[in-house]
C-alpha cells in the first residue's frame, strides 16, 4: 500500500464535495452509474458506509455482525445530518488511530490503515456518482490518488484471493495497464480462481493475478490512459478522456468481462 498519499485529506475533501453536490439535487433523480438508486439512496449509502467504518475503528469492533445499524432518516435534511455526523466521526477516528493499529476489515490486512485507504477511494468514486447524478461539472481527480485507486482495484478489489481458494495464472494471457500521466504500470495475468467458500459453495471462475513489480516483459495486450480515466474504467464509471487498448482482443475481452461482473 502506498504510504505517501494523505488519505485523510482526500477523504475529507471528497466527502465534503459529495455532500455539497447532493444537498440540493432532486431526491428522486436516478444515479446514472447505479441505476437502482436515487439521489437519496446514494446519500444514505455513503452515510451508512462511513458510519459503519467509523464505528468499527473507533470501538475496535471485532465482530461486525454485533453492530446495531441505525435507521435511515426519512428526509433529505435528516440524511445530510446523519452523513455529516458519520463522516466527521470517521475522519476524526481515523486521524486518532495509527494506520498500523489492528482493526477488523474484510481483507487479509487487518489495520486501520486499510480502512483509511479504502474509505478515501470509496468517497472519491461516490463523489463522481454524485456529480453525475446532479449533472454538474466533474471535479478533477488527483492523479496520485487515482493511480493508487487503480492499484487497489486491481490488487484487492478484483485480484484479492481469500485463504480458502487459489488462483492459477494462465501463461501468456497478460495485460499491461499503464497510467499515461503518472507513468505507473501494472502487469495483469488472467487466470482461474477455484475453492470452496465457508458456506460450502464450490467456486470456479475467471480471476486475475497482478505482478508485485512489472518486469517490463512483452504483454499480450495493453491498456493506456490517465490514472483518473483508468480508475473510472475499472470502477465502471464514465471516463473523461480515451482509454486506449491494443494487442490480443481475446485477452481484452476476457479482462473486461471480469470488470463487468463488478466487485462482490
Amino acid at each position: 500500500m502506498a504510504t505517501e498519499i494523505d488519505y485523510l485529506t482526500h477523504l475529507r475533501t471528497e466527502s465534503a464535495r459529495f455532500a455539497e453536490v447532493l444537498r440540493d439535487a432532486p431526491a428522486d433523480a436516478q444515479v446514472p452509474t447505479c441505476p437502482d438508486w436515487t439521489t437519496d439512496d446514494l446519500l444514505w449509502h455513503l452515510a451508512e458506509v462511513q458510519w459503519f467504518w467509523g464505528t468499527i475503528v473507533r470501538d475496535a469492533v471485532t465482530d461486525p455482525s454485533t453492530l446495531d445499524h441505525p435507521e435511515r432518516p426519512s428526509d433529505r435534511a435528516g440524511l445530510l445530518e446523519f452523513f455529516e455526523a458519520a463522516s466527521t466521526t470517521l475522519q476524526k477516528t481515523l486521524a486518532e488511530t495509527g494506520p498500523q493499529e489492528a482493526r477488523w476489515t474484510w481483507s487479509e490486512e487487518q489495520t486501520a490503515g486499510f480502512t483509511r485507504r479504502r474509505q478515501a477511494h470509496e468517497a472519491l468514486i461516490h463523489r463522481l456518482d454524485a456529480e453525475l447524478t446532479a449533472d454538474v461539472e466533474r471535479t478533477a481527480m488527483d492523479p496520485a490518488l487515482a493511480a493508487d485507486g487503480v492499484d487497489e482495484a486491481l490488487r484487492i478489489m478484483f485480484g484479492g484471493v481469500p485463504e480458502w481458494g487459489r488462483t492459477v495464472p494462465e501463461a501468456g494471457s497478460t495485460l499491461r495497464i499503464r497510467s499515461s500521466d503518472t507513468g505507473r504500470p501494472w502487469l495483469v495475468t488472467l487466470g482461474r480462481f477455484t475453492g470452496t467458500d465457508p458456506e460450502g459453495t464450490v467456486r470456479d471462475e475467471p480471476d486475475i493475478v497482478v505482478a508485485d513489480t512489472d518486469p517490463g516483459d512483452q504483454a499480450a495486450a495493453t491498456v493506456t490512459g490517465t490514472a483518473a480515466d483508468l480508475d473510472c474504467w475499472l470502477w465502471g464509471r464514465p471516463t473523461v478522456g480515451t482509454v486506449e487498448r491494443s494487442g490480443d482482443n481475446q485477452v481484452q475481452t476476457r479482462f473486461q468481462a471480469i470488470l463487468d461482473q463488478g466487485v462482490d
